[in-house]
């Protein structure tokens, strides 16, 4: 029954994918803790949140800043589960990747210090585990693949480097801290209105498209699938460690020139791509641990 369901928190609530994840909870019958990131100008998703609260008697906002741990303490209080959903909506550069594995160092040693915190589902990327030197040479790429920090850094490619050293901060100390982690490594996030309310984070993904295409591992996630999958990992008890989430893998030009269709007007294609070509580049990306999740749980 709902009023069984226990006390969960989403955090940044107001992200992309934290928005999705919050409407899927709230859909099943959880209280909702939704803590939003304390930033600029008020945004489309902050400002449908805020009315939803006003007639959602099971949603509570709260006003959080990342590097202010106490703030995430009284957003954390109560609730069993954090959903973390971290992503910066101004793009990413050296110093945001700093601020965003402080913010989830924070966010973890708060959970750590929250009674009846039961597991933290962590939103992070493929671009944690795909990028290396010699990409091509490497067969499979699965949930124990790491990206390469000094490669992320040589090629600037800071969302990538965000999202590894993230995780990486956020396993170290929930490790430390015997606190029950899963982390959900979603592929380039797709779903209604992505390009407008989504258009930073979407276009940091994609630094580096080609390579990622021509290596089989561009791959898509639609945001409704990939916020299910976060409460499943929530919801099984069996779950651990990592799991790669995504639909599709783009590896044939005609799929590469829908996606850039999907994603207009964000993204325009280089000439070489239009030709919608029937070569297929050979996909390295696997799945087998949320196949059994998404299975087992359905």
């Amino acid at each position: 029954m709902d009023h069984e369901k226990p006390s969960v928190c989403v955090l940044d609530a107001s992200t992309y994918v934290g928005f999705w994840i919050l409407k899927g909870l709230l859909a099943k019958g959880y209280t909702v803790h939704a803590a939003l990131q304390i930033k600029g100008p008020e945004t489309e998703i902050e400002k449908e949140i805020k009315e939803m609260e006003s007639v959602e008697e099971r949603l509570s906002v709260f006003g959080v800043d990342i590097l202010d741990y106490h703030s995430i303490l009284v957003a954390l209080k109560g609730c069993s589960a954090l959903f973390c959903c971290l992503d910066s909506p101004d793009g990413y550069d050296d110093l945001i990747v700093d601020l965003e594995v402080r913010g989830a160092i924070n966010v973890v040693e708060a959970c750590a210090q929250t009674d009846g915190m039961q597991k933290i589902v962590f939103t992070s990327s493929l671009t944690a585990a795909i990028w290396r030197e010699n990409l091509c040479s490497q067969k499979d790429v699965d949930e124990r693949s790491w990206s390469d920090q000094d490669f992320c850094r040589k090629m600037k490619l800071w969302y990538g480097l965000a999202k590894t050293l993230t995780e990486q901060a956020a396993w170290a100390l929930a490790m430390d801290r015997m606190l029950n982690m899963v982390s959900v490594n979603a592929g380039l996030v797709l779903g209604p209105g992505v390009a407008q309310q989504n258009p930073c984070s979407t276009m940091s993904y994609l630094k580096g498209a080609a390579e990622m295409f021509e290596n089989g591992v561009l791959a898509v996630v639609d945001v409704s699938f990939l916020a299910d999958v976060h409460i499943r990992a929530f919801e099984d008890s069996s779950t651990t460690g990592r799991y790669f989430c995504f639909n599709q893998i783009v590896n044939t030009e005609e799929e590469a020139v829908k996606l850039a269709e999907s994603l207009s007007p964000l993204l325009s294609l280089q000439p070489k791509y239009e030709s919608q070509g029937t070569e297929a580049y050979a996909e390295r990306l696997r799945t087998k641990k949320l196949n059994k999740l998404v299975e087992g749980t359905a």
